[in-house]
């Protein structure tokens, strides 16, 4: 991977890792944080972002909610600020992978 992520440390087994499968990352790279991990291998990421309104010349805060596969190597939990990659459709709603794990949120 030419993406300058670095590698976790442990191993896994699960086919749909980047780094231990036989997945493959292309497109768009986000941060965010895990707002859920209640699903088998999958977490929910909220990004949030400014948007302008053009008709009132001011902008707003919007958010979205992404559904990303959570490799067992990686094993991100709620409140974690992590990295998702854009991949092929591992389901009918999973399009992204967690990459990697940057921090905690309100942690410094």
């Amino acid at each position: 991977m030419s993406y300058n992520i670095k590698p976790p440390e442990k191993i896994c087994n699960d086919e749909y890792c980047p780094f231990h499968g036989s997945i493959k990352i292309r497109g768009r790279i986000i941060e965010g944080v895990v707002v859920s991990a209640k699903m088998q291998k999958t977490v929910i990421v909220r990004r949030d972002y400014i948007y302008y309104v053009p008709k009132f010349q001011r902008y707003e805060r919007r958010h979205s909610r992404i559904p990303a596969h959570n490799p067992p190597c990686i094993n991100a939990t709620e409140g974690d600020i992590v990295r998702i990659a854009e991949c092929r459709p591992i389901s009918k709603t999973v399009a992204f992978v967690v990459v990697e794990k940057i921090g905690r949120k309100g942690v410094s």
